[in-house]
């Protein structure tokens, strides 16, 4: 038997993928400025810059967007993790993660109406879109306007702590990037949870149990 889930409404999946096309395009142009050869650049220097900064604004555009639609919509509970046994609950997720899935064990904690995301999935998300994203967008606005940085920031002056901050951000969520693509083919295809995250519906099986797991990291760059 089967049972379709409506896991994410139409706004949450637009908010994904235009998330996604705008944070490829902010890898590949800061990748090219960071670590291109003068002579031979990936994307012409200010080419990249002026595509950079465009993506960055409409990112912060949608990350205010997002904050205020999982306000009104009530999907913000779906990130905040219970306390009672958090710890034993995300070493549980890890478990699965790092062996349960390749064993085929049944997935501690599949994705349900009431709860999209696992523990694990729920500290992530958090911790991306809560720290991360705007310690990632609060300097890359002050690396375009350096006006507005402070004249010292933990004992250096100038925007040097800010370009830091922005890079060390930016790798993380680049690993963060990496690794949720890769969870998005851990469902019960590859493409299985491609496809949840494109029409909202997620088919649920009755040895659903029995499979991979339902909604891994990249269920969602919210978090998808």
């Amino acid at each position: 038997m089967t049972r379709r889930l409506n896991l994410y409404p139409r706004w949450l999946r637009a908010w994904h993928w235009l998330n996604a096309v705008l944070f490829f395009l902010l890898i590949l142009t800061g990748l090219s400025m960071h670590f291109s050869k003068i002579d031979r650049p990936v994307v012409p220097f200010d080419v990249a810059t002026s595509i950079h900064n465009t993506a960055g604004i409409a990112l912060i555009a949608l990350y205010v967007i997002f904050l205020l639609s999982n306000v009104a919509s009530g999907n913000r509970r779906h990130y905040v993790p219970a306390r009672r046994g958090l710890i034993g609950d995300v070493l549980k997720q890890t478990r699965f993660y790092l062996l349960g899935i390749m064993r085929g064990e049944p997935h501690p904690f599949p994705a349900t109406e009431e709860r999209k995301f696992n523990p694990l999935q729920q500290l992530v998300y958090i911790t991306v879109m809560v720290f991360l994203m705007p310690v990632l967008l609060a300097t890359g606005v002050l690396l375009q306007v350096p006006d507005l940085a402070p004249d010292k920031f933990l004992g250096a002056g100038g925007i040097w702590p800010m370009a830091v901050a922005h890079s060390i951000a930016g790798f993380l969520l680049t690993a963060f990037t990496v690794v949720h693509i890769y969870l998005g083919t851990t469902g019960e295809t590859a493409t299985a949870l491609y496809r949840t995250m494109i029409t909202g519906r997620h088919e649920e099986h009755d040895d659903e149990g029995l499979r991979p797991s339902p909604d891994p990291l990249a269920d969602s760059k919210e978090g998808s």
